[in-house]
């Protein structure tokens, strides 16, 4: 014995419905997480400054940049140093200098590599102009 079922169009609608509703969460569930990976991969995933030899050359480019921006202008380029601290796991510089209107600076760099974060601190007489701010200068465009 075989049994019919008949279907109204409400039911035949219904289930288009459903379809497309599950369609339109998956599209934004993709979506989104292509936004989040686009966003990790615009920020670089890395470190700009992979070794300690790199961070003690580039860091007083950057931090010139970042006081330049902040309308400070430095009277002589920055001395850096290597902290005795450092090592393969933690990549620590610091900077000293004189603004042109005879204000102390003092700027720390550092990169953790296993943990690919960077923190830098400017210090301007004595006050923080930047505090463990992941990038400095031309490197923070869109942050």
């Amino acid at each position: 014995m075989s049994r019919v079922v008949r279907r109204t169009a409400g039911d035949v609608q219904g289930v288009k419905n459903k379809k497309i509703l599950i369609a339109a969460i998956a599209v934004a569930i993709f979506a989104g997480l292509g936004a989040a990976i686009a966003v990790v991969l615009s920020r670089g995933g890395g470190l700009r400054y992979q070794t300690q030899a790199e961070l003690l050359k580039g860091l007083p480019a950057d931090a010139k940049a970042e006081l330049t921006a902040r309308g400070k202008q430095l009277a002589q380029p920055l001395t850096c140093q290597n902290m005795p601290e450092a090592d393969l796991s933690r990549l620590l510089v610091r900077c000293t200098g004189t603004t042109t209107d005879r204000q102390q600076v003092q700027v720390f760099g550092s990169a953790l590599p296993e943990r690919k974060a960077e923190y830098y601190t400017i210090l301007v007489a004595g006050e923080p102009l930047v505090k463990n701010a992941s990038c400095l200068g031309a490197d923070c465009k869109g942050d």
